[in-house]
């Protein structure tokens, strides 16, 4: 019989939340090399790729997030929940893990809601300010619940609170390279200040509209600009650019492997509030223009950054005011030596080090507790 400890971790669906679990596992394992992890995501969902390439097994549940613009459609929707606590209790009856992670993402709902009628301990991760549905309605059976902002207990019985951060990617933290080795990198000129635009792995609609309309500032600010638009707006993005004619100060792109090094070639990032993103700005006490998507549950983004600009840690532009008003504040701010070093102080300030770990420690002891009370 194995008698290794045996832990589930649970969610995913964007980057925000798979790199947090990944950087859970990858704790655990460096604590305890003994550990057996095994991932259950979304089918179809970008977890069922990254897992796999992070070196852990992961099996995929039928689970789909509700479509709250088209009620009829979520029939379909229940269908598949049902199908997927089905088989997350098939799952869990066949790991039989000690504890149970959820990281956010359509599949932590089923998993750890099975889990918890098994009576196995679950630790909720908790990323943004305010608190989405799903953990709100998991919080009541779980045990413990990590989070990233102060003042959660409105949310979550305050025992079961530890505040621990967002973890992020490890290597962020980890890279040698200088900035000016950075900025030449990316073709751009180490003597000049750089902007770093994100538009996220997918895209961020609003963000890239704005680089599009605006390329004539850019040609005209004296500033340099990193663009990475997501895969969705590329082309459109490759488009405008050969229209707007030779643009040097430009550097242009769908993704960027290699995020340590961007960060480090920027002055300013401009970027959407997602807690992940806001996580490694704290750690790497980066300047930053926050532009919250809309587009999210609870518009909890926009909760998100606030948090920050209340502390004097970022700015932040409105989504349905980005076009008009993004990139003149960007060059601003870029341009202002004094802006810079206090957004960088600040935020830096609001940095949880090592989340990662407290995390892992706070799984590994309740999935230990739990295997010496039940001798399996």
């Amino acid at each position: 019989m194995r008698d290794n400890v045996r832990i589930i971790i649970s969610g995913g669906g964007t980057g925000g939340h798979i790199f947090p679990a990944v950087s859970i596992a990858n704790a655990l394992k460096e604590q305890h090399p003994d550990t057996e992890i095994l991932f259950v995501g979304a089918e179809g969902r970008m977890e069922m790729q990254r897992v796999p390439a992070a070196g852990y097994k992961i099996i995929g549940l039928p689970v789909a997030g509700f479509d709250r613009k088209h009620l009829l459609k979520n029939v379909g929707v229940l269908v598949k929940l049902v199908r997927s606590q089905l088989k997350a209790r098939r799952i869990i009856r066949d790991f039989r893990p000690h504890a149970a992670v959820g990281v956010g993402g359509y599949a932590s709902g089923p998993t750890l809601k099975v889990a918890q009628g098994m009576g196995i301990p679950t630790v909720l991760q908790e990323q943004n300010s305010y608190a989405g549905v799903t953990n709100k309605l998991l919080a009541r059976r779980a045990s413990r619940i990590c989070v990233a902002y102060e003042g959660m207990e409105r949310f979550f019985d305050k025992d079961k609170i530890r505040l621990t951060g967002n973890p992020v990617r490890q290597n962020l933290l980890e890279t040698r390279v200088g900035k000016e080795d950075a900025v030449r990198s990316f073709g751009l000129d180490p003597a000049k200040k750089t902007v770093l635009i994100l538009g996220g792995s997918l895209g961020a609609r609003t963000i890239n509209q704005c680089v599009m309309q605006g390329l004539g500032k850019i040609k005209d600010s004296g500033i340099q600009f990193i663009w990475q638009t997501g895969k969705f707006y590329f082309e459109d993005a490759k488009a405008a650019v050969r229209q707007a004619g030779e643009m040097p100060m430009l550097y242009t792109t769908d993704f960027i492997a290699d995020m340590a090094t961007a960060y480090r070639a920027a002055d300013l990032v401009v970027s959407r509030a997602g807690a992940g993103s806001i996580s490694e700005l704290c750690l790497l006490g980066k300047a930053v223009i926050l532009v919250p998507s809309p587009n999210v549950a609870e518009d909890h983004q926009t909760k998100n950054a606030l948090a920050l600009v209340n502390k004097g840690a970022a700015l932040y532009i409105k989504d349905s005011e980005a076009v008009e008003k993004l990139l003149d504040k960007a060059v601003e701010t870029v341009e202002s030596p004094d802006t810079l070093k206090k957004l960088s102080m600040n935020i830096a300030k609001l940095a949880l080090k090592d989340a990662a770990n407290v995390i892992a420690e706070e799984v590994y002891e309740l999935a230990l507790d739990y295997k010496e009370r039940h001798g399996h």
